[in-house]
């Protein structure tokens, strides 16, 4: 007896964004009422509920959206409990406040079905049914949905905890290597999360999708792995290096690169989605737009976008802080050195999206604080 694997494509598709879609038109071919299927990420450290992947029959109604979990006290009630949803006519909610249930009405979505993401007991997101009929979620289907749910749970945390392993076995490295690692975790947290503000205020502008933006979120705590290969003399030294141990430091760049390779074949992770851009990000965030900077003295737009980004948020928050070499600069003072290296050493554009949105940078800031021990 034969019989078609409607899965089978899920083996080719190279991103989580492309296995949704394959899922979606597999459940589709039996319940074409299913006509969005989305993805929403929690940051448990700034609970932030934020827009990740989806498939849906039109252009989804909700991207680049960003809100609080404390903001969603219906949402907050299923991640901490554990339940799932079951909205049979949105229409009910008309009156809603809330921007996302807005959207979906007048984008025309009748019905919905809202599944948390568990693993390992963490709560990371919510995966979202939506259909365009009223009362379509009855039990048979809702048993149907949640495999696909857990499905796409495990699909979504997989390639996380691939990212994290990268992340953990630098961090770990540097700490055996180096006796302790130059960068502190709250610089870690703090770059990377500017990062993807830029990204997610330069989304319309440069036509980054949720999938993207979140991308560079996960990679840029990766941009100074090379570091590892940098000596002790060099990396921790207290005050400015010389010509000959700056061109030391230099390297990192392009060790970076080459030990990320190492290190995504040894661990057999190539199929992390975008591993370009973690490349681009490690090996570029150091060029200028002027062409002054390296590994490549890469000018203007030939330098990867992503890089570009990181590059702003690894220099503002390199200004921020305190170094071994230097007290942290106020803000103010960044900010005015920002805009003086804007459209010379650094685009101008992700400055902006930076500078323009201090409040949020300021929260950032307060939440990933030093401790008086780093």
């Amino acid at each position: 007896m034969e019989h078609q694997d409607h899965l089978q494509s899920l083996n080719d598709a190279q991103t989580v964004q492309q296995k949704l879609r394959h899922l979606h038109d597999a459940v589709k071919q039996q319940h074409p009422a299913i006509t969005r299927i989305a993805v929403a990420l929690y940051d448990d450290k700034t609970d932030a509920l934020k827009t990740f992947i989806y498939s849906a029959d039109q252009h989804t109604p909700l991207e680049h959206y960003q809100t609080t979990l404390a903001q969603t006290p219906q949402l907050a009630t299923l991640a901490q409990q554990g339940k799932t949803r079951v909205i049979n006519d949105l229409r009910e909610l008309s009156d809603s406040d809330k921007p996302h249930t807005q959207a979906l009405l007048e984008a025309g979505y009748l019905a919905s079905y809202t599944v948390p993401m568990v693993f390992n007991g963490h709560f990371f997101g919510f995966v979202f049914f939506n259909a365009a009929e009223v009362g379509v979620f009855e039990e048979t289907l809702l048993v149907e949905l949640d495999s696909v749910s857990h499905l796409v749970t495990l699909l979504v945390f997989h390639e996380r905890a691939n990212v994290r392993t990268l992340l953990a076995t630098l961090k770990s490295a540097l700490d055996l290597s180096h006796g302790r690692d130059p960068e502190t975790g709250s610089h870690l947290e703090r770059m990377s999360r500017y990062a993807r503000l830029i990204a997610r205020k330069l989304a319309r502008q440069w036509d980054f999708d949720d999938q993207y933006i979140e991308h560079i979120y996960l990679f840029a705590p990766l941009h100074d792995l090379g570091k590892i290969t940098v000596p002790d003399r060099v990396l921790l030294k207290p005050g400015k290096l010389t010509d000959e141990e700056f061109e030391e430091m230099k390297l990192h760049a392009i060790n970076g690169r080459q030990l990320l390779d190492k290190l995504i074949d040894n661990y057999g992770l190539s199929g992390i989605g975008h591993i370009d851009m973690l490349k681009n990000i490690a090996n570029h965030h150091h060029e200028a737009l002027d062409g002054s900077g390296y590994p490549d003295g890469l000018k203007g737009n030939d330098i990867p976008v992503e890089a570009r980004i990181v590059a702003v948020a690894d220099v503002f928050d390199a200004l921020t802080s305190e170094r071994p070499y230097k007290k942290a600069w106020s803000n103010q003072q960044a900010i005015d050195k920002l805009r003086e290296l804007a459209g010379i050493k650094l685009d101008p554009d992700c400055v902006n999206a930076l500078l323009d949105n201090m409040e949020e940078v300021e929260q950032i800031q307060r939440t990933f604080a030093e401790n008086p021990v780093g």
